[in-house]
């Protein structure tokens, strides 16, 4: 049972969490189990008090150190993509960020491996997956890009910060029939996409022009 608090009253009540996810449908996403998960996922938590009346709208909002909460649109299309072959068993996603993009994706696998490069923010999520029991979600303070080779193979991988290129520790970390997720690119020219490896090598398609903050590498 939430608290109240997560429940949310006034901007971040449950009406208002429907309108977001009545927007979503609209803008073409259809995963009645991801759009459920979002619906009942309180985002006002992972965000600055000051901006919870902000909380379901569609839009990215800032979280500090230089990041923002992804766009909801973009955490449901993201994770559409990643889930379009059928349930999945080990997830890795690179840039826990606010934690938003993984209680999500908690809701969805059986497991979830989240990376973050800043301390804080990683301290900040930690306490929110442990506020909403989402005890399937194993977070670590760590550079991202060269992923958790201890874990691996995982059968999905979501990238949610851009590298110029695709890192190559990933791609080696994604289990045959896998696809990882992840937007490409420079600040001003960056796209979104899925791919899938097979027996023969990786098979790249890409999925929509977007906008996220730089991959950076080291610790914060």
């Amino acid at each position: 049972m939430l608290s109240a608090h997560h429940q949310g009253i006034g901007m971040t009540s449950l009406r208002t969490r429907e309108r977001l996810i009545q927007r979503l449908r609209e803008k073409g996403i259809e995963n009645s189990k991801l759009l459920a998960a979002m619906l009942n996922t309180p985002r006002h938590i992972f965000v600055d008090e000051a901006l919870a009346s902000r909380a379901y709208e569609d839009t990215a909002l800032p979280i500090g150190h230089g990041q923002t909460i992804s766009q909801p649109y973009i955490v449901a299309r993201m994770t559409e993509a990643l889930l379009a072959a059928g349930p999945l068993d080990s997830v890795l996603e690179v840039g826990t960020g606010s934690g938003y993009q993984c209680a999500i994706l908690a809701q969805l696998v059986r497991r979830v491996y989240s990376v973050e490069r800043i301390e804080l923010l990683h301290k900040q999520a930690r306490t929110r997956m442990q506020e909403l029991q989402l005890r399937n979600a194993r977070l670590k303070y760590s550079d991202g890009g060269m992923g958790l080779p201890e874990y691996a193979p995982f059968d999905g991988i979501m990238v949610t910060a851009a590298p110029e290129e695709i890192p190559q520790p990933l791609l080696e970390q994604l289990a045959i029939g896998g696809r990882m997720i992840l937007p490409t690119g420079s600040d001003r020219d960056q796209e979104l996409l899925q791919i899938i490896r097979t027996p023969h090598g990786f098979e790249q398609t890409r999925l929509e022009s977007v906008i996220f903050v730089p991959l950076k590498k080291g610790l914060n």
